[in-house]
């Protein structure tokens, strides 16, 4: 395809995502650099980086961070591992059966987060399931304190996103040639095997693009947040996007709140751009 033919067929897109992206990017690091707040709104302060100093020496900035990276490296990883086992165990169902089974394990999925998250907090209310089963066993309340609400928004987040991961890897066993597991069987090898030879490689491609989209949709987690925790300062289990929305709504610092959300794309693109340049990398392979 000729340079001209390409920039013709891209060129809407190309528009559409500087309008949507970069132009917001350019006047979020503008804003970012103004003393802003609802009373002077119209007429911002200018003031350099001072915001963008002011974000990386505050702990509580710092102390949100820490809880995101957390939430991040326990979530993807489970949600990846959880839903490929699901999804080899699902694979092995046909029929009216497997129909069932996926209606189900998707069902967390096709509930509006916020509803969702409001559900799965009252299991856990006084009068809740999960309350009176934990003060059986255990002949206690379940009680809120920071390492409980936290460990709760780490849960609800695998049990939330993980019916996507299964969705994509169930879809990728669908591609994967049975020859080659049939050969593998004729030469003995066990299931394990297979897996790990044949089935893995398989859907390595996926893998990737289910980090990707589960790195980037973990790092902006906002409504379990709210929900969970009620963003109450004592449970500490703020995220950056909730700290954001309390620096821009409950502070009004929305200079600040500007900058925060500038060095959180930083963030981003900081941790994506090697999966990225990875994930270009084997589509040139498989060409």
């Amino acid at each position: 395809m000729k340079r001209h033919t390409f920039f013709q067929f891209t060129a809407p897109s190309i528009i559409i995502m500087t309008l949507l992206m970069v132009i917001p990017l350019i006047m979020a690091i503008w804003l970012g650099m103004h003393f802003l707040t609802f009373n002077n709104i119209t007429e911002p302060q200018f003031v350099g980086l001072r915001n963008y100093i002011d974000v990386l020496h505050d702990a509580r900035f710092w102390q949100a961070f820490n809880f995101t990276v957390l939430y991040i490296a326990i979530v993807v990883p489970s949600l990846i591992v959880i839903g490929f086992v699901m999804a080899l165990f699902l694979d092995q169902v046909s029929g009216f059966a497997r129909g069932i089974y996926l209606s189900i394990f998707l069902l967390p999925f096709i509930i509006v987060p916020i509803v969702g998250t409001i559900m799965f907090k009252q299991l856990f209310e006084a009068s809740g399931l999960i309350t009176w089963i934990y003060q059986t066993l255990f002949d206690t309340r379940f009680r809120y304190n920071e390492q409980s609400v936290k460990a709760l928004i780490i849960f609800f987040g695998i049990w939330y996103v993980t019916p996507f991961t299964l969705v994509v890897y169930f879809a990728g066993l669908q591609t994967l040639s049975q020859d080659l597991l049939e050969a593998a069987s004729i030469d003995g090898a066990s299931r394990l095997q297979k897996i790990r030879h044949i089935v893995i490689p398989h859907v390595r491609s996926l893998t990737l693009f289910i980090l990707l989209f589960s790195i980037m949709d973990a790092y902006r987690v906002f409504d379990s947040v709210f929900v969970l925790s009620e963003l109450n300062p004592i449970y500490k289990a703020n995220t950056i996007m909730t700290y954001t929305f309390q620096t821009a709504i409950s502070v009004q610092r929305l200079g600040k709140a500007n900058a925060m959300a500038v060095l959180t794309v930083v963030g981003i693109m900081i941790v994506l751009v090697p999966f990225l340049i990875q994930s270009y990398k084997e589509q040139i392979a498989e060409r």
